[in-house]
């Protein structure tokens, strides 16, 4: 299951995380982040590779911010605390499986 994320635990989480870790900014109202939900969610309980987080940008604005996430679903890859690339929009399992590689 994915680590709901906020700026409490962002350090601790993401940036100081031992594998490579794959951020899903998001929001309730989002009709694309709503149908990237269940393959977050499958991904996540398949793979032990990466760590699955999810920032809801709604209630966490300070890191939308800071990582200037314009348009949602928008995930970064980050790895040893660094980003490693950045996608947006909806995109389906085998898209996403690669992404994370």
């Amino acid at each position: 299951m994915a680590v709901i994320i906020t700026k409490d635990n962002f350090e601790q989480e993401v940036l100081k995380s031992d594998k490579p870790v794959l951020v899903d900014f998001w929001a309730s109202w989002c009709g694309p982040c709503k149908m990237l939900l269940p393959i977050i969610e499958e991904v996540s309980a398949e793979q032990t590779a990466v760590k699955i987080c999810k920032i809801n940008v709604d209630e966490q604005m300070e890191l939308a911010r800071m990582f200037r996430v314009m348009s949602i679903p928008t995930l970064i890859m980050f790895e040893n605390g660094e980003i490693k690339k950045k996608t947006m929009g909806y995109m389906p399992k085998e898209e996403l499986l690669e992404f994370i590689k």
